[in-house]
């Protein structure tokens, strides 16, 4: 019985040694270090990459406003040659039987000198009109002095008398059906047509 219990008591303290024993681990894993350069070039590559994005949306923004500096400067031109083709188109009026420019013809066609001496391959047509009160004959000579009196004026403001071509309707296309002196007046006039270099 005491060998029993002896050989118990050996198997009891071997199975608590047993337990006790530690685990080896294997070698040593030191803590991770933290790499500072890893983190400078990570922080350089963000400060990089916000100041290319700043500069793209700087220059996307410039390009915007360069565009629309351009459709405004075009909007301007195109403003600015209506202008320009509405007064060389504006018509010129005189009064009863006369050929003689009035203040208002005068300062209409001083408009038009500008316009021309900047674009200085355009010509011009002036056809000189009446009403309809007078012969043909007498009408057609009145709408040639109208005409010639209008370039005559225009030429001594500097214009070249080559690129102004004047003609004479006389009473055959009126402005205005009718009689009256309020349609005769219309019918009394200057008309200019731009016959080339009209876009300069």
């Amino acid at each position: 019985m005491k060998k029993i219990t002896a050989l118990a008591v050996a198997v009891a303290l071997a199975t608590v040694a047993c337990a006790k024993r530690p685990v080896p681990l294997g070698p040593r894993v030191p803590a991770a270090e933290t790499n500072t350069d890893s983190l400078d070039r990570l922080r350089a590559d963000s400060i990089a990459r916000a100041d290319s994005l700043r500069r793209a949306e700087a220059a996307r923004l410039a390009a915007q406003d360069s565009m629309r500096a351009e459709r405004d400067r075009e909007q301007r031109d195109a403003a600015a040659l209506a202008d320009a083709d509405r007064i060389l188109a504006a018509t010129v009026y005189f009064d009863y039987d006369q050929s003689t420019l009035t203040d208002a013809a005068r300062a209409l066609l001083t408009a038009k000198i500008p316009v021309l001496q900047s674009r200085t391959t355009t010509r011009i047509r002036i056809t000189g009109h009446t009403d309809n009160r007078g012969s043909a004959e007498y009408n057609l000579a009145l709408g040639l002095r109208r005409a010639a009196e209008t370039k005559a004026f225009m030429v001594a403001k500097g214009i070249d008398a080559g690129r102004i071509d004047i003609f004479s309707m006389g009473a055959e296309r009126p402005a205005v059906e009718g009689s009256g002196e309020d349609v005769w007046s219309k019918n009394r006039r200057a008309e200019f047509q731009v016959l080339t270099g009209g876009e300069e």
